[in-house]
């Protein structure tokens, strides 16, 4: 359960949704000096810090706008002189406060991406990534890209599995604009909304746009081109290509060799599963 409320540090709230650690400090202190991890981890955690110092800033502005717009609330206009009278320079102090906060959000969500690439799952799965491997997509479109750390080592098909048990629905914040993914319990899935995103914008899902994005979320589904790439991931997995191995052994040493080989499924390759 993330231990920090959205309401009071969104930005140490987003760092352990992304990645699971209470302390955004801690993404840099488990690297030595220089190394990339550790630079892109600071650059986490101050962007983060940033997000909270300017959010507790702006919610001080507003509380203090609040109780001076109370009496009128009630109806005691008696000192009403007109909004400099009222509000002074509160007014263009959260109208400055919000629109920074906005940058310093956009500043750590950029840096999130970034150390999500810098992963070394990501970096491994980008280096072995054949071709055209993001399923679904035309040739010029399987360049590699900025985000396809989202839809690699094995996130992609996790994601089309629970889209597909009808559990995932995509949320957008009104507040901060950042967004995230619920389950039918309502809770945060292992799914990345980078994922989501990514996958929507290959065409292989979409949004039930019918409903609000903050509540209940709008339910995510499969396109026609989802549902290819779904079967067509099961049909390459490493899991499903252990299972035929086991299915279909090879002759042992002791083996006369008489027994027939049997064939691969067609556009499969036997490898080594994996532990995830």
């Amino acid at each position: 359960m993330n231990p920090h409320d959205t309401a009071k540090r969104p930005g140490a709230h987003l760092v352990a949704e992304e990645f699971g650690v209470e302390d955004p400090w801690a993404l840099s202190d488990d690297h030595p000096p220089r190394h990339p991890l550790h630079l892109v981890g600071r650059m986490v955690a101050e962007a983060a810090c940033d997000v909270d110092e300017l959010h507790g800033e702006l919610t001080r502005a507003a509380q203090s706008a609040i109780e001076l717009l109370e009496p009128f609330g009630r109806g005691d206009s008696v000192g009403l002189r007109g909004w400099d009278g009222i509000l002074r320079t509160t007014g263009p102090q959260i109208e400055l406060l919000g629109a920074r906060r906005s940058a310093a959000f956009e500043q750590l969500t950029q840096a999130v991406s970034t150390y999500h690439r810098l992963l070394p799952e990501s970096v491994a799965a980008s280096a072995s990534k054949a071709p055209h491997q993001s399923l679904g997509l035309a040739p010029e479109q399987a360049s590699v890209r900025d985000d396809d750390w989202a839809i690699a080592g094995g996130r992609q098909l996790a994601a089309l599995e629970a889209v597909e048990a009808g559990v995932l629905r995509f949320h957008q914040s009104a507040v901060y604009g950042h967004t995230w993914l619920s389950d039918g319990d309502g809770n945060r899935p292992k799914v990345l909304a980078e994922t989501a995103e990514r996958l929507l914008a290959d065409g292989l899902l979409e949004k039930d746009t019918s409903t609000s994005l903050y509540r209940p979320g709008q339910l995510l589904s499969l396109t026609p081109q989802g549902e290819q790439a779904l079967q067509v991931s099961r049909a390459t997995t490493p899991r499903v290509s252990a299972a035929l191995s086991r299915s279909f052994p090879a002759s042992g040493p002791g083996s006369s060799g008489s027994e027939p080989a049997h064939a691969s499924p067609a556009g499969t390759t036997a490898k080594p599963s994996r532990s995830r």
